[in-house]
């Protein structure tokens, strides 16, 4: 098995070399990769004492941040470095405060495995929720590295818990401990033997109750709302568009605001959207200072890095990815700010979106039709609005406390 995994990794590799010839964020992680080992050399002495934290991509990193800040704090004398897997968290985050040199991951070979463990020399590793790099860990336990494993979330479905994984499978014991976000992935674990597992919790709810702690005030966002009732749509895709955009066109007023926050902020598309609607749209990369933001019916937000702020100011908000394959984005950062939420109607592997729909919090939606009935029900009736409000408010603040229990094992 070992054998089989190794040669399908430089398998990858060449395919994906290949395939990188004709997309870019292929090409940043190639091109990037190139350059992880000198890096390395250039910011690290043999004589530094390091973390290693580890991520696949953005939303991995905003989940582990509460723990590795925590870390930080506690020992600025370490240095840090922090990897990532794809272009979509590296290129984002590749300036963070938070580390000392950041990196793509090596492609995991034994070979790369062991050249960046010697080069790193961390005296605590810590990956988040689904990284599982076979030839990393075995190098891991080899080197009888502190290894642990954050926010893990397991499906029985999984290779892990088949009869053919036994190979990655092994590698889950490379991790002196794994602090899983729910009860069935702690059996999952048990199931297979592994048993230095404990329910912490999902770290995103403390990270989202720290944006409470933060000034969360946008001028530009204040005076486009100008006290009017606010309705944000979050990390939209073209298949959230065709909920949304019919239902603004003909149910636009001077009474409603409405910011879209698509995730796709390519110019290309950016324009394609603003097309789409025939009511009064400003960008934010249209901004002149002489704009009166308050004659605007609707602010498309095509840029990054404003979101978790701008979400203070909604009345409601529909959260994207959920209506097509992409994948539900974070419902937690509206939710810390006690307000109804909408999204689409593929959310089966989001265990939090069934929580709140279960509670009454959050709503999916399977149509336009439907959307514009439950929109207009939360946008006319403020005990319905404040009642869904304070149901996601009181989900986050019932399921803080991740970052504690994850803190009192390290105990560095």
């Amino acid at each position: 098995m070992k054998l089989l995994y190794s040669i399908g990794i430089y398998i990858a590799s060449f395919v994906i070399k290949c395939l990188a010839l004709f997309n870019s964020k292929l090409k940043q992680g190639v091109d990037g990769r190139k350059n992880t080992f000198s890096k390395l050399k250039k910011a690290l002495k043999p004589e530094d004492k390091t973390f290693w934290f580890h991520c696949a991509s953005l939303g991995e990193y905003e989940q582990g941040l509460p723990v590795f800040e925590a870390l930080k704090i506690k020992h600025p004398d370490y240095k840090v470095v922090l990897s990532f897997f794809s272009p979509s968290g590296f290129e984002v985050r590749k300036n963070t405060k938070i580390a000392d040199v950041v990196v793509y991951l090596p492609l995991d070979t034994a070979t790369n495995a062991k050249q960046f463990l010697d080069l790193v020399h961390p005296e605590y590793i810590l990956f988040v929720k689904y990284e599982i790099w076979p030839n990393f860990l075995h190098e891991i336990k080899r080197q009888k590295l502190n290894a642990i494993l954050i926010s893990a979330v397991f499906r029985k479905d999984q290779a892990f818990f088949k009869w053919y994984g036994s190979y990655i499978k092994s590698a889950l014991f490379a991790f002196k401990h794994i602090f899983t976000q729910d009860e069935n992935s702690k059996k999952l674990l048990k199931n297979i033997n592994y048993n230095l597992v404990s329910v912490s919790g999902d770290t995103r709810f403390d990270r989202v109750s720290n944006q409470l702690k933060v000034d969360n005030s946008v001028s530009f966002i204040e005076d486009f709302t100008n006290d009017h009732l606010c309705v944000v749509f979050g990390s939209s895709w073209p298949e959230d568009d065709k909920l949304y955009l019919d239902y603004i066109n003909n149910n636009s007023t001077s009474d409603v605001k409405f910011i879209i926050a698509p995730h796709n902020i390519k110019p290309s598309y950016i324009s394609s959207l603003k097309s789409q609607l025939n009511v009064k749209t400003i960008c934010f990369s249209e901004l002149k200072p002489e704009d009166n933001l308050a004659n605007y019916n609707v602010f498309i937000l095509d840029t990054i890095g404003y979101l978790s702020k701008v979400y203070s100011y909604a009345d409601i908000a529909y959260v994207g990815g959920g209506a097509g394959a992409t994948g539900l984005h974070n419902i937690l950062e509206p939710a810390v700010f006690g307000i109804p939420i909408l999204i689409g109607k593929n959310y089966e592997k989001f265990p939090e979106a069934k929580s709140l729909i279960n509670l009454g919090g959050v709503t999916s939606l399977e149509s336009s039709t439907a959307f514009k009935s439950t929109l207009n029900a939360l946008i006319t009736n403020d005990v319905l609005r404040k009642n869904q409000g304070h149901i996601t408010k009181s989900y986050i603040a019932s399921h803080k406390g991740a970052v504690l229990k994850i803190m009192a094992y390290l105990n560095l």
